[in-house]
């Protein structure tokens, strides 16, 4: 793909261990700087799989969704929340509240549901006192990193995502769906492919098979997409899962994934996954005032432990259904 405009206009940093930065001058106003650039700064993000902006000095919330909304054309609701978040209206977030001194290990926003974000809009209006970078790693690159075996077999079964809404761990049933109302949750689940049982005490439990490799809807390049490791039982802080399976049992976690014929996945599979992707990840420290927009389907995110008051506001765009979200065409089929 050749340079954009943009890019040989501004100071395009590229550094293998650092997402791609963009420096510019700071603007009289961001949001119509972002509506000028639109196109420009897609076609990098599409490239490159990620661009940190740097020199907007971003500071409001309502001037961070003026710059969202002028680089999109339009932001999703989110549904199937695994965590909360606070919502500023009309697409905008904070991101997933998550304790301080714990990451999240490198995924793809809602992976798991039918229709994903294409793209992922991040900015910094407090900047964390020590780490707390938004990381990012090269989905192609992990796919090939990884050991065909593994690859091959999650390829052919897809994987199993498996969830207990509680009131006490992670998104509440109305956080994830919009709604408390078991009729229409119902709805939703059979809408998305997604099996679904009412506990006796009310709660719900389910159950959705998925993708694990798909085909980016731009570049048709092959991606490892999923979050097969970062909502694993076995990616947690060992006393957190030591506590959560006491209390829920392994049947009851509030989420857990498997391959996707229902066998459990080893702790060495899990961990085999994370340290691939850390092998690969590139980041680079906020700053207060940075706009940061990665490619959801080529380039997997993570949140690093934290010290400090870190505020990053989140959105998602560009609705995309991957033709082979579906691991096999029997699947597709149903």
């Amino acid at each position: 793909m050749p340079s954009s405009p943009l890019a040989s206009r501004l100071d395009l940093e590229l550094k293998p261990d650092r997402p791609p930065i963009l420096r510019v001058d700071t603007p009289d106003d961001a949001a119509s700087w972002a509506s000028e650039h639109r196109d420009a700064l897609r076609a990098q993000v599409t490239e490159h799989g990620a661009v940190l902006v740097r020199g907007l000095e971003l500071r409001e919330v309502d001037q961070v969704g003026a710059v969202f909304a002028g680089l999109s054309g339009g932001l999703m609701t989110e549904r199937e929340a695994f965590a909360t978040r606070e919502s500023y209206g009309q697409g905008l977030y904070s991101s997933s509240t998550w304790p301080t001194n714990q990451p999240m290990c490198m995924h793809h926003e809602l992976s798991y549901t039918v229709e994903v974000p294409g793209l992922m809009l991040f900015a910094c209006l407090t900047a964390p006192g020590e780490g707390g970078a938004t990381a990012v790693a090269d989905a192609e690159q992990v796919l090939q990193a990884l050991p065909t075996a593994l690859t091959d077999r999650f390829e052919r079964e897809g994987w199993l995502l498996t969830r207990s809404y509680n009131d006490e761990i992670g998104a509440s049933l109305e956080e994830s769906f919009g709604t408390d109302d078991h009729a229409a949750v119902e709805r939703y689940c059979r809408a998305n492919d997604i099996d679904f049982t009412w506990q006796p005490d009310g709660s719900l439990r389910t159950r959705q098979r998925r993708g694990a490799v798909v085909r980016h809807p731009v570049t048709g390049r092959r991606c490892w997409f999923n979050q097969i490791a970062f909502l694993n039982q076995w990616t947690l802080a060992p006393e957190v899962r030591e506590y959560l399976v006491d209390v829920y049992g392994e049947d009851g976690l509030p989420f857990n994934t498997r391959f996707g014929d229902g066998t459990p996945i080893g702790e060495d599979v899990v961990q085999l996954l994370n340290s691939t992707y850390e092998e690969l990840t590139r980041r680079e420290p906020w700053q207060a005032g940075d706009l940061m927009l990665v490619d959801n389907i080529r380039t997997a995110h993570s949140r690093e432990a934290y010290t400090g008051e870190r505020r990053v506001l989140v959105a998602m765009a560009e609705p995309c259904r991957p033709a082979d979200l579906s691991p096999t065409p029997e699947a597709s089929q149903r």
